[in-house]
């Protein structure tokens, strides 16, 4: 078997198990098939999400579907400003009966984390999830301890109610992967949870569909989709302009580039295709970037939105445009690219 017959094969087990897991979600998650893709690819980049809304989205309903789906285990943390890091990392106490001191792990330890309005912890308790989201690890007095995988967390807070929250610093934005909001439903989907949730909550049916072993390989299958350096070009041109926007006091940074770049492969992936195209980077840059961003002064006062950053820098960005068949119809991943300024 050839390499890209091989990466053929892999990539129809991602969708297929992709697909279980959107379907299983779905089942308590109404309308909200973006939203899961975006979970997914998170999930398939091995990065965490923080979801901004208000209450009673289903913030927490989709946590737990996501653990339920993937058979993982799940802990929930309810942020308040009395919460202390030792709640969520672990505490060590004395045992009379051993006569040694014995460390009591943390919620931190579960695969899938859910951080309910984490802008409520204070900095300090804030702080405790550094290590654990970009490591992968726990350090507690000296000793190191590896977190379980896949590890996942998955934040809240509330951008309308801000009275008693301490704003996330930008190193901790940073470490997140993707930003998004559940936002309300349509009226049909609105009159399909009525339905849904009469009798009983689903949420307590569902079954795993994949395994947490098996989610691991799907992570390593998708490093193994083509990029065209045309195409990565594009990634970059749009990166860097952020670095350069006259709204912009602080543009992204190579952490957030390699960010944008695992989301499209896992995107491309959930597509069922090998390879990158422009339009899985203008799909997924306003998620993965524009929480990033650390605006001026003046448009902060002006009310000017992150997402609108990027919306205008995706616009002035030329786009590679193909003009050679895909590497489908080849065989092959030497297409050729022109550039456009304007792409509908």
């Amino acid at each position: 078997m050839t390499t890209d017959e091989s990466l053929a094969t892999s990539l129809r087990i991602v969708l297929q198990s992709v697909e279980a897991i959107r379907n299983n979600i779905a089942r308590v998650l109404i309308g909200k098939l973006d939203v899961i893709d975006l979970l997914l690819v998170a999930l398939l980049s091995d990065g965490h999400v923080l979801i901004e809304d208000v209450p009673g989205m289903g913030k927490t309903t989709l946590a737990k579907a996501l653990a339920r789906s993937l058979g993982a285990t799940f802990q929930r943390i309810q942020g308040t400003p009395d919460l202390l890091p030792t709640d969520i990392i672990g505490v060590s106490y004395f045992d009379q009966k051993r006569n040694e001191f014995v460390f009591r792990r943390g919620p931190i330890f579960a695969q899938i984390l859910l951080v309910d309005e984490i802008n409520r912890m204070t900095p300090r308790t804030q702080s405790a999830l550094l290590e654990s989201m970009a490591e992968r690890q726990v350090t507690v007095e000296r000793d190191t301890m590896p977190l379980p995988k896949p590890f996942l967390v998955l934040a809240t807070q509330n951008p309308v109610e801000l009275e008693g929250t301490f704003p996330l610093p930008e190193a901790q934005l940073d470490r997140f992967f993707l930003n998004v909001r559940l936002g309300y439903p349509f009226e049909d989907e609105e009159q399909a949870i009525l339905h849904r949730f009469k009798q009983d909550d689903p949420l307590e049916t569902l079954q795993p569909v994949i395994t947490a072993e098996q989610v691991i390989e799907l992570q390593r299958v998708i490093r193994r989709v083509h990029w065209q350096p045309e195409v990565e070009r594009y990634l970059l041109a749009i990166v860097r302009a952020t670095r350069e926007h006259a709204s912009v006091q602080l543009g992204i940074s190579p952490r957030g580039t390699l960010a944008l770049y695992r989301a499209c492969e896992a995107f491309a992936a959930l597509q069922g295709r090998d390879y990158v195209q422009p339009d899985d980077v203008k799909h997924l840059a306003p998620a993965v970037l524009a929480h990033r961003l650390l605006t001026t002064t003046r448009t902060r006062i002006r009310g000017k939105q992150h997402v609108e950053i990027i919306a205008e820098i995706i616009q002035s960005t030329p786009v590679p445009v193909e003009t050679i068949a895909s590497p489908h119809a080849k065989g092959e991943h030497d297409d050729e690219y022109r550039f456009l300024r304007h792409r509908s």
